[in-house]
């Protein structure tokens, strides 16, 4: 910047000085015309102009800048006075052009080793003192001549290089004090600079041990010791932060270069799947926890075509929870076959992009997808396969992943809880023995269960089962025969009814079986069934000993028969009443007549 301002003041100098002696010899040359005009006139007013050459050749002597100085006539002097001295003819072009324009002419011609201005002013008619036309046949303004000269302003221009020169040597030495003094002053401080910006970079990218040293004294020291003492409490506290909030989060979290921005992604990462962990701790049902996970997905990870399993790895089953698309991804065989589903069995992600047809049984083969893997516990694991627009959309879903299972992570101990209490909750709702459906179930699933089926305008079909002479078994041939016997009738059930179906054992030997959706044909058609596969059934009994034993059936209709669930059973308990008092082993269906003068 000094160089800089140095070169624009001798520029801006060199300038000046030039215009300035061009201006000044300019000035000279006017005032000497006005001389030259004035003794003209003088020696013509006199009757000297034949010595008017001593006159002009004493103007150049006297003055050492005029190099020549010469003066023409205009063509009407001429033509009134004559030629006038051989001298005093046109020499150029220069001379042509004054006396016809009537303007002054500057030219300068510059060489290595001089410079000379030349000055052409024209000299015209005027009627004040002198007054021209008393003497000269011409009108006023009219030109009368021109007065050339050439001023050598060689000196000017050597004397301004000279100043140039001593302006130039004097901003060199402003320069080389005004840089010593930088460096003996500023340097440190720039050194300290330095020092801080390395230092601020390296915590940028979370690493503080930088140590700021300074020769500086006073305020500057006290800064750069308070930095240090700064960063190495930083380094204490904040060098273990990004390990000690990922412990919070067991498969990571977002990955930067910038420690603090990471702190914050997780910091926030955890406050989002605490309030997700808190929401899904009051929610009555693992199904309500799916649901909060599947509105994560859509909501906050945007994620927009996916399907979600839950796997019984007992019973290696899969079951469809929720999908955005009627068109799955897999085929059903693995809904069978639970082992086929690749990120299952191998329990590691499968992405698409890794191999060609990585995973046989999907069937976007031509497309991208990721499949995600997580295990619930020993019996249960959840599944969930996302479909991707491109090889990008691919990486996002790849960089979603570790959040996803951080999700699902903390889902995982309130969805075993939900599933511990299910099991507990069916297990209170299912005989231990049979593993049916038990009374209590039906008193407190019932109500809801008809009431959804009024809405669809459904039928239930009500069937009532008892052994014949069941407590004969038990008296001959001991309880643990009897319960063979109500084993082996459950198991004739479960055979002969659909999934759509409840089979419960009502109590002892009794069991209610509800049909839905049968027709009174179709619900002979079961009853019939039952009774004749357990019919079917020999029982050892010990000793070498067999026995054969039979049901007897009563059957009532929903809403057919009674406008109440509860009257249904009720009715289907009196018909199973008749077949009893009718011989046993026969199936009854209700009639009005079995209830003659009751009013129910």
């Amino acid at each position: 910047m000094l160089l800089a301002l140095a070169v624009a003041t001798i520029v801006n100098v060199s300038l000046n000085f030039r215009e300035y002696s061009i201006k000044g010899a300019t000035e000279k040359a006017v005032m000497t015309a006005a001389i030259v005009k004035d003794g003209l006139t003088a020696h013509m007013v006199n009757g000297m102009m034949d010595k008017r050459q001593y006159f002009l050749d004493q103007i150049s002597i006297n003055n050492s800048e005029v190099k020549s100085l010469w003066i023409v006539r205009s063509p009407k002097v001429i033509t009134q006075y004559g030629k006038g001295f051989a001298n005093e003819t046109l020499r150029d072009d220069i001379d042509k052009e004054v006396l016809k324009t009537g303007t002054t002419v500057e030219t300068i011609q510059e060489g290595t080793d001089s410079i000379v201005l030349r000055v052409s002013i024209p000299y015209k008619a005027t009627t004040s003192q002198p007054n021209c036309l008393q003497c000269h046949d011409v009108q006023r303004g009219d030109t009368l001549g021109a007065i050339s000269m050439e001023f050598d302003i060689t000196n000017m221009r050597n004397a301004g290089m000279v100043t140039i020169l001593k302006i130039l040597a004097i901003n060199l030495g402003f320069i080389v004090i005004v840089l010593y003094l930088l460096n003996h002053y500023v340097s440190p401080y720039m050194k300290l600079f330095s020092s801080m910006q390395e230092g601020i970079t390296k915590a940028y990218s979370g690493d503080f041990t930088h140590q700021f040293f300074t020769n500086v004294k006073g305020d500057a020291r006290n800064i750069a010791e308070q930095l240090n003492t700064l960063f190495t409490k930083m380094q204490e506290t904040f060098g273990n932060i990004k390990y000690n909030l990922s412990t919070f989060i067991p498969q990571g979290c977002v990955s930067s270069k910038d420690p603090l921005h990471e702190a914050k992604s997780i910091i926030g990462e955890l406050s989002d799947i605490y309030k997700f962990k808190k929401t899904i701790e009051l929610d009555l049902d693992k199904e309500a926890v799916y649901k909060r996970f599947i509105d994560a997905l859509e909501h906050k990870f945007e994620v927009l075509h996916f399907a979600f399993y839950q796997i019984d790895q007992a019973r290696n089953e899969r079951k469809l929870i929720y999908a955005t698309s009627d068109k799955a991804m897999c085929g059903n065989t693995v809904n069978l076959n639970a082992n086929i589903c690749r990120a299952f069995r191998t329990q590691s992600d499968v992405i698409s992009t890794e191999y060609i047809d990585l995973c046989p049984e999907c069937h976007k083969q031509d497309d991208y997808y990721v499949c995600i893997p997580f295990l619930i516990n020993d019996e249960y694991s959840v599944v969930l396969n996302i479909a991707a627009k491109d090889e990008s959309d691919v990486n996002r879903i790849n960089a979603l992943t570790p959040s996803i299972k951080n999700y699902l992570e903390a889902a995982k101990p309130v969805i075993e809880s939900r599933i511990l209490t299910a099991k507990l909750r069916d297990t209170s709702l299912r005989d231990s023995m049979t593993g049916l459906y038990n009374r209590r179930f039906l008193e407190e699933f019932i109500d809801q269960v008809i009431a959804q089926s009024n809405r669809k305008d459904e039928t239930y079909t009500i069937m009532m089962l008892d052994v014949d002479f069941f407590k004969m078994v038990n008296d001959t041939y001991g309880h643990d025969i009897g319960d063979k016997v109500i084993v082996a009738l459950a198991g004739v059930l479960k055979d002969n009814i659909r999934e759509a179906d409840l089979a419960i054992r009502y109590g002892g030997e009794e069991f209610l079986v509800l049909l839905h959706n049968a027709s009174a044909e179709g619900a002979l058609n079961v009853a019939g069934k039952i009774h004749r596969a357990f019919s079917a059934l020999t029982f050892d009994v010990g000793n070498g000993e067999t026995m054969k034993k039979t049901i007897s059936i009563g059957i009532a209709k929903y809403p057919e028969d009674a406008d109440s669930i509860w009257k249904t059973i009720k009715f289907a308990d009196t018909a199973l009443y008749e077949a009893k008092n009718t011989g046993r082993n026969k199936i009854v269906e209700f009639q009005k007549e079995m209830f003659q003068g009751e009013n129910f």
